[in-house]
């Protein structure tokens, strides 16, 4: 290759390295904020333990014969 070839390729590739990392930070971005990632991360966790904590309260109230929702 002559040098001139050299220089091309070598800024071809720093382009494409650089086209590359903007395409990687703007997947994270959009994939930052999805809603799967929340829930993963614990965000509705609450809600989920208060639902059970509700429906193991329901069943304890019928075993001792209180009354049915």
């Amino acid at each position: 290759m002559t040098e001139s070839a050299k220089k091309v390729a070598r800024q071809t590739e720093d382009r494409l390295d650089k086209v590359a990392e903007n395409v990687r930070q703007g997947f994270e971005r959009i994939t930052k904020g999805r809603f799967t990632d929340e829930i993963k991360n614990g965000r509705f966790a609450d809600q989920v333990d208060h639902g059970i904590d509700q429906g193991r309260a329901e069943v304890k109230r019928r075993e001792q014969g209180g009354s049915e929702r």
